[in-house]
């Protein structure tokens, strides 16, 4: 009954908010021409998508942002939820800004890449320092395999960063075909959800669940063939949201055991431009990220969509004899 009271019902509440905000934005979106840019050198058959309603992570963002305090003041432990909600909406500003420069102002390539990372940098190193000196959970790291703690000391603070950069960045890059993000967060988050309720963190228990249901809500539409795409905005909120939540329960770990699908479609990218610096102009896959290889490689879409979502499954079930 705890996670039923507690959390359970924040997933609806997500999901209602999400579905409301996402379907009232499309028309909104189409009316205002905010459509996708697809890039050129990605997969032909992505050209259609071209126009498609953008910048559907506000719609994510709000979802999660009230569903998440009204749970958190229902539990009387609204200020945890606070520091969730805030590495959530500061990537979600990152992703804000570089989806307005694309798609409002039309210049396709969006916030330089070092503009991009220095934000990305700054509150990465904002929440580290959170975490080590004034959270109270002090710089020890559980260790699923071995189900120990263990202290990272000065180690802590670079370990949080690098975390963030490297989560955030591979939820962005799972964000390519229709329902691919949604689908896997929807698992990863309904899992930390319950990992957090066994613990009794209600504060994260309650942020993964909102965070669930919200990207089920936005999945009705952005399901293939896609009515509105999340952008960045949505896609590095996530990223930043998750893994804020993940090291306020000491999961940090298991988060990219149970996100595995974020972690190979980073490990597609780095293999592919270093095999293709090593080779003189060789490529390792078809097409990076990996979702793209299985397209090129003859897989319909929405196939490619259910074996990415079925490993994120498995991962979970792993993940559960882990933690």
């Amino acid at each position: 009954m705890y996670a039923l009271s507690n959390g359970s019902w924040t997933v609806v509440l997500g999901f209602l908010l999400a579905f409301i905000f996402t379907k009232k934005a499309i028309p909104i979106i189409q009316r205002k021409q905010l459509g996708q840019n697809i890039r050129e050198e990605g997969p032909k058959s992505h050209q259609k998508k071209s126009g498609t309603p953008s910048m559907g992570g506000i719609a994510i963002i709000l979802a999660v942002v009230i569903a998440s305090l009204v749970g958190g003041y229902s539990q009387g432990n609204t200020l945890n939820v606070v520091i969730a909600i805030s590495g959530f909406v500061a990537f979600g500003i990152i992703g804000f800004l570089d989806d307005y420069l694309k798609v409002i102002k039309k210049q396709n390539e969006g916030l330089k890449p070092y503009q991009k990372f220095g934000l990305q940098l700054l509150f990465a190193i904002c929440f580290a320092v959170y975490m080590a000196k004034f959270s109270g959970l002090g710089t020890d790291v559980y260790i699923p395999f071995a189900k120990i703690y263990v202290d990272f000391g000065v180690l802590y603070i670079p370990f949080v960063v690098f975390t963030m950069l490297a989560m955030t960045n591979g939820v962005n890059l799972t964000d390519g075909l229709d329902g691919l993000a949604g689908g896997v967060t929807f698992i990863v988050c309904m899992y930390m959800g319950y990992i957090a309720g066994n613990m009794h963190n209600i504060s994260s228990e309650v942020f993964f669940k909102a965070l669930a249901g919200a990207c089920l809500g936005f999945l009705v539409f952005n399901k293939n063939p896609a009515k509105i795409f999340m952008g960045d905005t949505g896609s590095l909120a996530i990223g930043g949201g998750i893994t804020v939540a993940a090291f306020m329960i000491k999961m940090e770990f298991l988060l990219p055991i149970i996100g595995i699908v974020y972690v190979l479609e980073t490990l597609s990218v780095v293999l592919q431009v270093g095999y293709f610096k090593l080779t003189g102009g060789k490529r390792l896959f078809k097409m990076a990220p990996l979702h793209h290889h299985f397209e090129e490689s003859g897989m319909k879409e929405v196939n490619v969509v259910y074996v990415l979502w079925f490993i994120t499954i498995i991962a979970a079930l792993i993940g559960r004899f882990l933690a």
